[in-house]
């Protein structure tokens, strides 16, 4: 993840590399610094991919306005995890626009797992209530209105999940939104890539082991399904685990529970499984390399991801949440002319969204707070457009001005969408008489999607 790396500020060495063992098993990168001041004198560089500042008991007595004063001088705020503390400190009372977590010591996995999960979606400005989804999709194209209906259809039901896409489509963020939209949202999403687990290490990450189970084993460990525990359980690339771990996931979706690795000792567990492949199951059932009766156990409620050639009509859109995402992480932002989305809509985009993102950051990199034009696009993209290239006849809406109609500085893509937005809203309300969820009906969103941008932009019935 862009933004898995966690400022750890602790003086003494030894609590510090203690923490720092902590969030490498969570999969989190630390970065220890001794002190606010270091931070302070740093934070602008160090802070630019990270999650949180977790600050540990011992740096407490150095937490103060100095570090109000350092968090506020970053380009985005980053939340704050305080180890041990009694009570609100007072900087936290005179700092409500900041992000404040409490975690009592010793530090629970499970707590911090998911105090770390909260932390990464105020990070991003979406925090975890009802109505605030972090990882909604973007697109209004037939294929992921399609995706969203059934999304939101399925996410408050405890159904197992089965979504199933070309690589780089976006199963993980639709995982997530599904979790988001769910009951279960106020506790750990936890995601783990099967494929690029070894065989015999997937067992222990996934239950745990106990101390002396194996040569290596030199504690005892949780697995990734005590870790979600109320949560959801994300099984990314599930076409990639080996037939004897299949087995072993089978009886857990049976029984809902399993053993430790070194253990006999039986571990129910409460969470909810939403699954991911880029293969064909199916085929790999005919060829012997997947159980039949997994899949049918995980395919209770299959959801296919489009490639991105089947929904062009969503580069601009993509394209705007894309950069606007970049612009946050970096501070480099970056507007495309008309020419250069005409030629990207020509491009067959074999890597799907993921490989959109990757070209935006290198063009942000090469391109900072410029327009890029088509000239300027790697070769791979220039491709050629015919003269009557119409890409995006639906919806007419989102087309970019022409290039002569810009102005010498270019255009603000993110105000020119919300205009875009307001002026459609405006006229699906027109035509509803007023009448709000008939407006809704009409732009293909929820109700309550539609009284929060109507709040928005301050806008009227």
């Amino acid at each position: 993840m862009a933004d898995s790396r966690v400022l750890v500020i602790e003086p003494s060495e030894s609590e510090a590399r203690a923490l720092e063992t902590l969030l490498r098993f969570l999969d989190l990168e630390p970065a220890h610094l001794p002190d606010v001041e270091t931070f302070r004198r740093s934070g602008r560089e160090t802070a630019a991919d990270c999650c949180a500042v977790l600050v540990g008991a011992n740096g407490l007595a150095d937490a103060g306005p100095a570090l109000v004063a350092a968090l506020r001088a970053l380009p985005v705020p980053l939340p704050v995890i305080f180890l041990g503390a009694e009570g609100l400190p007072a900087i936290a009372e005179s700092s409500a626009d900041l992000a404040w977590f409490y975690l009592e010591t010793p530090v629970k996995q499970r707590r911090l797992s998911a105090v770390l999960h909260q932390a990464q979606n105020v990070r991003h400005g979406h925090p975890t209530q009802p109505g605030q989804h972090r990882f909604r999709p973007s697109g209004q194209s037939r294929a992921m209105r399609a995706v969203h209906r059934m999304v939101e259809q399925v996410a408050p039901h405890g159904t197992n999940v089965l979504i199933l896409g070309e690589s780089g489509t976006g199963k993980e963020m639709v995982a997530r939104h599904i979790h988001e939209l769910s009951d279960r949202a106020g506790h750990p999403f936890v995601p783990v890539n099967c494929g690029a687990i070894p065989a015999d290490l997937l067992e222990s990450e996934l239950f745990g082991h106990e101390k002396g189970a194996f040569t290596g084993a030199l504690s005892t460990r949780l697995g990734r399904f005590e870790f979600a525990e109320g949560g959801t359980l994300f099984l990314d690339e599930i076409g990639d685990m080996s037939l004897q771990m299949q087995v072993k996931l089978l009886r857990v979706l049976q029984e809902r529970s399993f053993e430790r690795v070194g253990s006999n000792r039986t571990i129910r567990c409460n969470v909810r499984i939403i699954a991911a492949t880029h293969r064909d199951l199916e085929a790999a059932i005919a060829a012997g390399r997947f159980r039949e009766d997994l899949f049918y156990r995980l395919n209770v409620f299959p959801l296919q991801m489009p490639p991105l050639r089947e929904r062009l009509e969503d580069l601009p859109v993509l394209i705007e949440h894309l950069s606007e995402r970049q612009a946050h992480a970096s501070g480099r932002r970056i507007r495309l002319a008309q020419d250069a989305v005409l030629r990207l809509v020509q491009h067959s985009w074999p890597g799907n969204v993921r490989e959109l993102a990757n070209l935006l950051e290198r063009l942000a990199i090469l391109f900072p707070d410029q327009i890029v034009r088509a000239d300027d696009l790697p070769d791979r993209y220039r491709g050629t457009v015919p003269a009557d290239a119409a890409p995006f006849a639906e919806p007419p809406s989102l087309m970019l001005p022409p290039a002569s109609d810009l102005p010498v500085g270019g255009i603000d893509l993110k105000d020119h969408l919300s205009a875009i937005e307001v002026n459609l809203i405006r006229r699906a309300l027109e035509e509803a008489d007023g009448t709000v969820a008939e407006a809704a009906r009409l732009l293909n969103i929820r109700r309550t999607t539609l009284v929060e941008k109507l709040r928005k932009y301050r806008l009227s019935a």
